[in-house]
């Protein structure tokens, strides 16, 4: 390890994440790796926090995998309908359009409402998931007074326990939709 003042980095040598993984928890973020438990000691002032890269080759084992499933909506831009990673899965947020037309199947936040969680549960049997494994939801709603319509409708979908959730009237949603749901999700 060597730390360059006059940059104010920290610079450290190669890992072997695999050992690595047996010996310590391993938390992944984007362009860096927290090793919680890790001791990094050295003279002098210490730096706010260390970043270490890590290599993609194919030795590396996969973190992180996409899902994609042609019975729920296209993604509509650079982001993919699921990503599955450490035994997670992580849903984008998903709306009411029919994935064969690519239309909203109604104005209704009823039927949009059914739409979506129909959706959710493509990519979840895509992923290997089921309702039953969802740990949390966001629902993001164009107008909050919804609201109880979009519970009558969500609670058909969960069986108890039910997820946690968060719930948000937003200012706008993608193609104007009414409802927007993403949620996580565990794996076996």
């Amino acid at each position: 390890m060597a730390w360059c003042a006059a940059a104010r980095t920290f610079h450290m040598p190669a890992i072997d994440v695999g050992s690595l993984c047996s010996r310590a928890p391993l938390a992944v973020g984007i362009g860096c790796i927290s090793l919680a438990g890790a001791n990094f000691r050295r003279s002098g002032p210490s730096p706010p926090f260390a970043s270490l890269g890590i290599s993609t080759d194919a030795a590396t084992p996969v973190l992180k995998e996409a899902v994609q499933t042609d019975k729920a909506p296209a993604a509509l831009g650079p982001y993919s309908q699921a990503i599955k990673a450490n035994n997670m899965l992580f849903m984008s947020g998903v709306l009411g359009l029919v994935p064969e037309t690519g239309k909203f199947v109604s104005d209704s936040i009823e039927e949009q409402t059914e739409q979506v969680l129909k959706n959710m549960g493509e990519i979840l049997k895509a992923s290997g998931a089921s309702y039953a494994s969802v740990v949390k939801t966001t629902i993001m709603l164009a107008d909050l007074k919804d609201f109880k319509k979009v519970n009558e409708i969500y609670a058909k979908y969960f069986p108890a326990p039910a997820p946690a959730r968060s719930t948000y009237q937003v200012a706008a949603l993608p193609l104007d939709a009414r409802i927007e749901i993403e949620c996580i999700a565990t794996l076996q």
